[in-house]
């Protein structure tokens, strides 16, 4: 079953973002408390799996959940291989794929300390159809595939 590993925010963008124990999403937002929550936005909240995670582990580096500023880290779903407009439920809420990976225009210091990054290859981005409550231990369920 896949679930959700761990919630993360960060009040500013570029920032390692900080764990939370659950989190209120509003539909067409994002999380609150997130700097790249927003309407009107494609990249609402982002998604990394921790399987992705322990790809840069078995790289030698010390990474956990947030560290890429993921706001979802899940477990037991492949999103690197789902299609744009797929939905999914997450927790309470229900979600769209807009977004495989992204262009890293800076090269952040995992890029730099390694010479490659897994979330402008493997992380996902979506937008909220209906929000809600998440916490971490809720199951993610794909609602259909594009």
């Amino acid at each position: 079953m896949a679930k959700i590993l761990s919630i993360n925010v960060s009040d500013q963008k570029g920032t390692r973002k900080k764990p939370l124990q659950m989190a209120i999403v509003r539909e067409n937002f994002g999380i609150d408390g997130d700097a790249h929550a927003s309407e009107n936005w494609h990249r609402q909240i982002s998604l990394l799996a921790m399987e992705s995670i322990e790809k840069m582990r078995q790289l030698g580096l010390k990474v956990n959940p947030g560290d890429f500023a993921e706001n979802i880290t899940t477990e037991g779903i492949d999103l690197k291989n789902l299609a744009v407009g797929t939905k999914l439920k997450v927790g309470s809420i229900i979600v769209e794929v807009t977004q495989i990976g992204k262009e890293c225009h800076t090269r952040c210091a995992i890029y730099r300390k390694v010479g490659d990054c897994i979330m402008p290859k493997e992380g996902i981005f979506v937008k909220i159809l209906k929000g809600g409550v998440i916490k971490i231990g809720d199951p993610v369920d794909i609602l259909t595939e594009e």
